[in-house]
């Protein structure tokens, strides 16, 4: 049975001071925690799950810090509308210092603040094979648990940094190209073998001082009345693009 003070810290976590004095945050979900434990058990702090949970995960059995749950515990330390059978407590990933691939690109995000398009583009990442993506300090927390469910899991393989983008980007040896109204039409641009694509604000896109640094301004065609595109789609379409070629 979980105590009031267990709850209540548990609970804590769904607060960004709390998480950055601990270096931990919180992980809900029977995919993303099987995921976990399958792939990433040192990072586990502690698991709480149903028996249900336990008999269909085996494995979870041997993270050494875990505890049955009732699904009305795990409804009280639960972030989510609907609890789904497990949550874990983890370390923040600490990926090796940043290095730009010779041969691939990497993703960088100029005040992305809804955590849902966050995770989605952190997902999207994953999921187009980009291993690397940039934050300005602005952008929406990735351990924020909004974040966090909206990335599937990918928030455990794609490596995540923060830095002043201006400063950054301007001592980068490669193209860097933005997604820009009035910028050069994206089919018709060539893609280097590598490089960084910066997507702006969801409804600023990209700040001045980062526009500065760009060496190649690219924009989506519009073929109706829309004004701007979702920051997670646009980044679909460029991503797509990218790869394609």
């Amino acid at each position: 049975m979980l105590s009031k003070n267990e709850i209540k810290y548990i609970q804590s976590l769904g607060h960004k001071k709390r998480r950055d004095e601990e270096g931990l945050f919180l992980l809900e979900g029977s995919k993303m925690v099987a995921e976990l434990i399958m792939h990433y058990p040192s990072q586990v702090v502690r698991l709480y799950a149903t028996d249900t949970f336990f008999q269909q995960h085996p494995a979870a059995s041997a993270i050494e810090q875990h505890q049955k749950v009732t699904e009305d515990e795990l409804a009280r330390i639960s972030q989510l509308q609907t609890p789904n059978q497990a949550l874990a407590v983890l370390r923040y990933f600490t990926p090796e210092e940043f290095q730009q691939p010779a041969n691939s690109w990497t993703l960088a995000l100029d005040g992305i603040r809804d955590p849902g398009n966050m995770g989605t583009i952190i997902r999207l990442a994953d999921w187009f094979g980009i291993q690397q993506v940039i934050c300005s300090p602005d952008c929406a927390d990735i351990y924020n648990p909004k974040v966090v469910q909206s990335t599937m899991g990918s928030i455990m393989r794609v490596n995540v940094y923060e830095k002043d983008l201006p400063l950054f980007l301007s001592q980068q040896q490669v193209t860097v190209a933005g997604a820009v109204l009035g910028g050069e039409t994206l089919g018709s641009y060539q893609f280097p073998e590598a490089g960084i694509l910066v997507i702006g604000n969801e409804s600023n896109g990209i700040r001045p001082d980062v526009l500065a640094t760009l060496s190649t301004k690219l924009m989506i065609p519009r073929f109706g009345e829309a004004e701007s595109l979702n920051a997670a789609i646009a980044t679909s379409i460029f991503l797509w693009e990218l790869k394609r070629q």
